[in-house]
């Protein structure tokens, strides 16, 4: 029987309860999308210039869009090959840039281009990708084969599977670097603006979350009959799909259990590279003159730590009567997380870029130079401390009745629910052990063991 701690229990002091707690395993295996994107195990990769994949999160009308558009022309302007990455029909990137954005990478000006991620046109890749595989194994008889990419339409949940796809062939956080090499649109930086703050949320936990999900596919594999039948065939036909080159597959000649943890250790790459400054930046924006954006931008902030992502720092977007006050509140209420100011961007008219960017006083391509490498690097998300055997979580934009914590299978994690979103923190050998209490402290959860 699972335990929970309910609002009930983050008071000043901490509340002992004595409810049976079961033991969680630590989860194995790997989604079919992620087993696509992931080609090669080669961690040479690290030591090879990087493409940095950049991203917003923030209300509906905060001004996601406009930073985007003024990232884009911060790294450009910089020298950096960028690419803006659009996956909206909103037009507003198009007057921002004066540049019509289509499904392919149209250079807008120097050292940016831009482009816009339609999912009836990405989802024929993949197909395509699959067809060509099926006709070298024959494993549906020619059934793929049959199949008219054209004729299918978007379903619910597929426009973030194939925006994922999509970016990892741009990024590349889990290929090696020699098929980074052969990308044709190599570039330092990827701007991404997509649907939605919680599509993108999603997106960035996907690999951390699915490893639990193949877990149990895995001892499907494994130990029934049919798992045992299907299961070498499929994962087989996924590796053909992404080594369409003619490159010796990584699953070849390998037993399944191998296979497995392989696949283990790449989801593991795809979730750690989110959580570092090196290869990810993540920045809140809001309009610090109204109340409700600044505090969506801080749960955003909470919402951004539950799915794994690191944080690099907090953006106003300015108006022409920006309230000074409202600006001082903000960088108060996001301390010590960096905070800064875009100058204020008019649509209505043909924007000259280089003005606009010289007209930065407030420090926002300071911030944006090098995405994490501030005094947010120092933020951590969860602190431990064996002498107390205590262990803080950071818990912004949530109050004490939305966080709930979970133990499963024995002492050695905690299950963390907030913000839509489950967390799995493993426990240091030393603070191991059942949950004794816990209280919930400004922004932070301190929970105690025993």
């Amino acid at each position: 029987m699972a335990s929970f701690l309910t609002s009930t229990l983050f008071l000043q002091k901490p509340i002992s309860y004595s409810a049976p707690i079961s033991i969680m395993r630590r989860s194995r295996g790997a989604p079919a999308l992620i087993m696509a994107m992931a080609i090669s195990e080669d961690d040479n990769a690290s030591s090879q210039k990087s493409t940095k994949l950049i991203t917003f999160l923030g209300k509906g009308g905060s001004g996601k869009t406009t930073s985007a558009v003024f990232a884009a022309q911060h790294y450009a302007s910089s020298g950096l090959s960028t690419c803006l990455v659009i996956h909206t029909q909103d037009p507003t990137a198009e007057y921002l840039l004066n540049c019509k954005i289509g499904s392919s990478p149209i250079v807008c000006n120097s050292n940016l281009s831009a482009l816009r991620f339609e999912t009836t046109k990405m989802l024929l890749e993949p197909l395509n990708r699959l067809k060509k595989a099926d006709a070298r194994l024959n494993m549906t008889q020619g059934a793929l084969e049959r199949i008219i990419g054209e004729e299918l339409g978007v379903l619910p949940g597929m426009d973030p599977i194939f925006s994922l796809y999509s970016l990892e062939r741009l990024v590349g956080f889990l290929r090696n670097v020699a098929q980074k090499n052969h990308n044709e649109d190599k570039f330092d930086v990827i701007i991404y603006d997509g649907m939605s703050s919680e599509e993108i949320l999603r997106m960035i936990s996907s690999a951390s979350k699915a490893r639990l999900y193949l877990k149990y596919m895995r001892n499907l594999a494994e130990k029934t009959d049919l798992g045992r039948l299907a299961g070498p065939s499929l994962l087989r036909l996924v590796d053909e799909a992404m080594n369409i080159s003619g490159s010796q597959s990584v699953l070849n000649g390998k037993i399944s259990a191998e296979i497995w943890d392989a696949l283990e250790r790449w989801l593991e790459r795809g979730s750690s590279a989110f959580s570092g400054s090196q290869r990810f930046g993540c920045f809140l924006v809001m309009d610090p003159d109204n109340l409700v954006s600044v505090n969506s931008a801080l749960r955003y902030w909470g919402c951004a730590i539950q799915a794994g992502a690191h944080v690099s720092g907090a953006l106003g977007i300015g108006s022409p009567h920006l309230n000074t006050e409202s600006v001082e509140r903000a960088k108060k209420t996001f301390s010590p997380l960096p905070f800064a100011s875009i100058p204020h961007i008019s649509v209505g008219s043909a924007l000259d870029w280089k003005k606009i960017l010289l007209k930065d006083v407030n420090g926002a391509r300071e911030l944006l130079s090098v995405p994490g490498s501030g005094s947010s690097s120092i933020i951590s998300p969860v602190k431990f401390d064996a002498a107390k055997k205590s262990v803080t979580l950071l818990m912004p934009g949530f109050d004490k009745s939305e966080i709930k914590l979970y133990q499963y299978r024995g002492g050695s994690e905690l299950l963390v629910e907030a913000g839509d979103q489950r967390r799995v923190i493993k426990l240091p050998s030393q603070i191991q052990g059942k949950v004794a209490g816990a209280k919930f402290i400004e922004r932070s959860v301190v929970i105690t063991m025993r």
